[in-house]
């Protein structure tokens, strides 16, 4: 094995490393699974646990090659790490950390939002960074006095392995507004948001407290010797090793599904759910549904991020295993989400008229504050078991689909739509469901299933491969070329029943609203 690159990516419900040899495969990997937790009002991760999943999973990848391949892990070559986009970690002048981590799934800073989009003229979604510390400074918190360095879950992993306080330019771009041209933070931007704080007397400028933006195939450090104890408390993994810029999911799942040219798209669902759409031109205007952020290479992309996906389906799932449980019999979790994803075919177009929101925080693109999940239906409703599956999987996309809506007001060209997350896993049931909501074809790769940490060890291999040719050659030509995929094509009778599914899903927003008001 002449090259080995190890990608290590924190999701919000797993922590996952792989390792790839030289054909680009995956040839071990390792897991640790975590959670979110809900603290005094605020969606964040304990960051010891976070260390602690590191160490698992790379203990894990260690042991897995030693039994897929005989001998012992001796060497890796170059390593890159990814993690969720957007949120707040803050540190102050001696890296002490000021506030529980903010993720991204916090919906608490409305004002924010509103007061940067009208300043910048430029749409800065509540879970941006940048969103983040504005509010604060609204909130009068005592802490932005303290601030000497902000950064993104990705970034501050990174930076503790290295000592190097820079980050991926498709996590930058989550953070504060990016420049496509000059591959960095928009300057005249920086300068609007320091004028508008002058009065504040802070002893810092915005951009003396992000991190240094790299692009892909930029050498962004080594991993120290502190590092390598931080991932390897036995210390048989070597210092020295260089890593490529950090970088969010968002990027290493465009990286993952071969979407990175224009007129290409992925939509990643797990616990939220977003689309990337790279674009040819820029938006005729600034919309609060779409996100404009970037490639790992900087080229300019249509987000559409719902907070928002697949937990409802999750809590559902385990009250059919518990129902199974009290009933004595057994059955694997994968074998348990195939026979309900199956049955979900059995549906209706339209779902029955049933009603769902898997709510469990509040939604940006609707406007929702809060968490409610719901389930609403009319006595004249269908409801049976294939429905209701085939409902809470219409609604994980629903969110999705009314910000999609501005790209088709714009008549972005979208040739290609990747999907790839556990939802897709049983194949062609949910990726067909989302063909027929969004009236485009959508592929799902054989790899899909290996995700961002495989798209960041794609990234930390390309390290050596950037001098000689662009990513997007390296993954059409080095990385794709041979892969198979599967295709759904939309189907009329569908794309009616999601139209209707989606009327209902707009108007029965008020339904939501209520719940909020009279359900605390």
């Amino acid at each position: 094995m002449n090259k080995l690159s190890l990608g290590i990516e924190l999701g919000s419900t797993r922590i996952k490393a792989i390792l790839i040899d030289e054909t680009k495969n995956a040839i071990a990997s390792g897991g640790f699974e975590w959670e979110n937790k809900l603290e005094n009002g605020i969606w964040t991760y304990s960051l010891e646990e976070a260390w602690h999943g590191l160490q698992v999973s790379y203990a894990e990848l260690i042991e897995d090659f030693k039994q897929k391949h005989g001998v012992e892990l001796e060497k890796v070559d170059a390593i890159g790490i990814s993690g969720m986009m957007h949120g707040y970690l803050a540190f102050d002048a001696n890296d002490k950390l000021l506030v529980p981590f903010r993720t991204w799934r916090n919906a608490i800073t409305a004002d924010a939002e509103h007061q940067l989009t009208e300043l910048l003229q430029f749409n800065i979604p509540q879970r941006w960074s940048v969103a983040h510390l504005y509010q604060a400074i609204l909130n009068g918190e005592d802490h932005v006095n303290e601030v000497a360095f902000i950064t993104t879950l990705a970034g501050y992993i990174h930076w503790q392995l290295t000592g190097n306080k820079v980050l991926g330019i498709g996590d930058a771009s989550g953070m504060f507004p990016i420049d496509s041209k000059t591959r960095d933070y928009n300057e005249n931007m920086l300068g609007i948001f320091d004028e508008k704080i002058k009065d504040k007397c802070y002893d810092w400028k915005l951009k003396d407290i992000l991190p240094e933006v790299l692009v892909a195939g930029e050498l962004a450090g080594t991993l120290t010797p502190e590092g390598a104890r931080l991932l390897d408390p036995t210390g048989k993994l070597n210092s020295g090793i260089a890593l490529c810029p950090p970088e969010g999911d968002a990027g290493t799942g465009m990286v993952a599904t071969n979407s990175v040219k224009a007129r290409t798209g992925n939509i990643s669902a797990g616990t939220s759910i977003f689309a990337m759409i790279v674009l040819e031109q820029e938006l005729s205007q600034v919309y609060p549904e779409v996100d404009m952020v970037t490639t790992p290479k900087g080229d300019a992309v249509a987000m559409v991020h719902a907070n928002n996906c697949s937990s409802e389906i999750d809590a559902w799932v385990k009250i059919f295993r518990e129902f199974l449980s009290a009933t004595g019999f057994e059955m694997s979790t994968n074998d348990l989400y195939q026979t309900l994803f199956t049955e979900a075919l059995k549906g209706d177009p339209d779902a029955g008229g049933l009603l769902s929101y898997g709510y469990l925080s509040g939604e940006n693109i609707t406007k929702i504050p809060e968490g409610r999940p719901l389930l609403v239906r009319t006595p004249e409703s269908n409801f049976n078991l294939a429905n209701l599956i085939r409902v809470n999987i219409y609604t994980a996309f629903g969110a999705l689909k009314i910000g999609l809506k501005t790209l088709e007001k714009e008549q972005v060209k979208i040739d290609k739509i990747f999907g790839h997350g556990g939802i897709f896993k049983t194949e062609g049931v949910a990726q067909q469901f989302l063909a027929s909501a969004i009236n485009i074809p959508v592929s799902v790769m054989e790899t899909a299933s290996e995700g961002g940490a495989w798209g960041i060890a794609l990234l930390a291999d390309y390290l050596t491969e950037a001098a000689k040719k662009s990513l997007e050659d390296y993954l059409e030509q080095q990385v794709f070329a041979q892969a198979k995929s599967h295709e759904s094509q939309p189907l009329s009778e569908e794309i009616r029943g999601f139209e209707t599914f989606i009327k209902h899903y707009e108007d029965g927003l008020a339904i939501e609203l209520a719940a909020i008001e009279n359900f605390k």
